[in-house]
């Protein structure tokens, strides 16, 4: 093979890819071989993932590959969102579907465990902000559960992918770190948290640093498949640690914003922060590569229009992305703000709804059409971004002078322009494929074809565009802002 080729397995929350990465000359080019939806199954009152299906659709992505004549792949990686998982018996069967993150099973949970331990303790061991739906609280509501009971491996959901294609039960750093189970500084289970919750400890696998080759194919693969011996490379196997890897930035004076379903805005540290303020502020230290800490927060993001553009769908109206910034554009600024994270927005029945009944709740007019949802929705995002930005600049002692935002995102230009205008810095967007591109970067790290971290971020520099948004019309974001910060919490 002249030309080292990957595939990048990109499992997201809604959809999943394969794509094929060819490095050449020092640039990557990318070869996007399956995509498929990833939708929640509601069954028996309870949120699941249907994980043969995703595996089927896995393997498919990479027949593609081999029936294209790429059989001889320099390797193959996952990744994954974070924090759910499925638990493996003893003869390694999988003990039942792995269940949403937005499953109501955790609802209330936090408060018992923080009746056996106290929150500022497993924040200070952990470094993990607090959300309902981490491991350690999705494990904490089944600890009186069969499968818990008859479970002795517990892997996340990249790490179940890489089992099923090696039958390795390893699991990877960056995933595992999402789980608030991990000890912040030795960078290990914390077992005795886990063991104080009554959580059987025994569950927690081996830790593998990201980069990591896990093994070869199992035979079943390779004749289902048609590839070869190909190596399964542990990548960094949690989305945004892959898609932060693909930032093509340089110096230490940037933040990043992982744009998607979710938003994730943070810094690189070489050290976790667990101080008191940033425990206040409930800001997370999770693992990345080059033995980086992701000091960031996990907000909404796309999540509100994505659920506005099913409710307006249902009701008969179904605009177009390109339309629905077209509205959007023409709805009257500032009609009103909303704090994306706010809990009524985690998974209401009707989102629209929601948003007009937090507005009337603050005292402000609700938008009245999908423009003015949509408007109101990316206004919002942009005012949440700089109380974020704000907060890290407070807590680490340094301004950030640009933002890069990557994934998908990063193609919304109107919410990259007011981002800029919100935070008064430039704005980078791109690459989309961030993620996938971070996974097939620590690939090749991995295999020896790049030396480094910066050299694989000088690779996605020339190798994708990005676009640059200045600030503008700072007085009138400034008034606003001043406003209405007191709504986010």
């Amino acid at each position: 093979m002249s030309k080292p080729e990957f595939a990048a397995c990109d499992f997201g929350a809604e959809s999943g890819r394969v794509i094929l990465g060819i490095l050449d000359r020092g640039k990557l080019r990318m070869e996007e071989l399956h995509r498929f939806r990833n939708p929640q199954i509601r069954a028996m009152g309870h949120y699941h993932w249907d994980l043969l299906h995703l595996f089927q659709e896995l393997k498919n992505g990479l027949s593609r590959a081999a029936a294209r004549g790429h059989r001889e792949l320099s390797g193959i990686g996952v990744d994954t969102w974070g924090v759910d998982f499925g638990i493996l018996d003893r003869e390694g069967k999988l003990l039942g579907n792995p269940v949403c993150y937005r499953d109501p099973r955790t609802e209330g949970v936090m408060e018992e465990v923080f009746d056996l331990v106290p929150a500022d303790e497993i924040y200070r061991l952990t470094g993990i902000q607090f959300i309902q739906f981490n491991t350690l609280f999705q494990l904490f509501s089944m600890k009186d559960s069969p499968a818990l009971e008859m479970g002795r491996t517990m892997l996340h959901m990249p790490d179940l992918f890489n089992f099923m294609m090696t039958g390795e039960k390893v699991s990877e750093y960056t995933i595992a770190s999402t789980s608030q189970m991990l000890d912040v500084s030795a960078r290990t289970w914390s077992v005795d948290l886990v063991e104080r919750l009554g959580i059987p400890a025994e569950i927690l696998p081996g830790l593998v640093r990201p980069g990591s080759i896990i093994g070869p194919l199992m035979k079943d693969m390779r004749e289902e498949t048609g590839l070869g011996e190909v190596p399964v490379i542990a990548p960094a196997c949690h989305d945004t640690a892959a898609a932060v890897a693909a930032v093509p930035a340089q110096g230490d004076d940037w933040a990043y914003l992982s744009s998607g379903t979710w938003s994730l805005i943070g810094v690189e540290l070489d050290e976790p922060c667990v101080s008191p303020e940033s425990r206040q502020a409930n800001y997370t230290n999770e693992g990345g590569v080059n033995n980086k800490i992701r000091f960031l927060r996990n907000n909404m993001g796309m999540w509100l229009l994505e659920e506005s553009r099913r409710c307006w769908k249902r009701d008969g109206l179904e605009p177009g992305y390109d339309e629905i910034i077209k509205m959007a554009e023409e709805a009257r600024p500032f009609q009103s703000v909303i704090d994306p994270d706010h809990i009524s927005f985690m998974k209401p029945d009707n989102m629209p709804r929601a948003i007009a009944e937090f507005c009337r709740d603050t005292g402000q007019q609700p938008p009245d059409s999908p423009g003015a949802q949509a408007r109101c929705i990316f206004e919002s995002l942009a005012l949440k971004y700089r109380f974020l930005i704000e907060g890290i600049n407070r807590i680490r002692g340094r301004d950030t002078q640009m933002l890069h935002i990557v994934g998908g995102g990063s193609r919304n230009r109107m919410l990259n322009q007011f981002t800029a205008d919100s935070l008064g810095i430039p704005v980078t967007a791109g690459p989309v494929e961030a993620t996938a591109i971070g996974n097939i970067m620590m690939q090749a790290i991995s295999t020896g074809i790049l030396e480094s971290l910066e050299e694989g971020r000088r690779m996605v520099k020339d190798s994708f565009p990005v676009e640059t948004y200045q600030p503008g019309e700072r007085e009138l974001w400034e008034e606003i802002y001043q406003e209405k910060k007191g709504l986010f919490k």
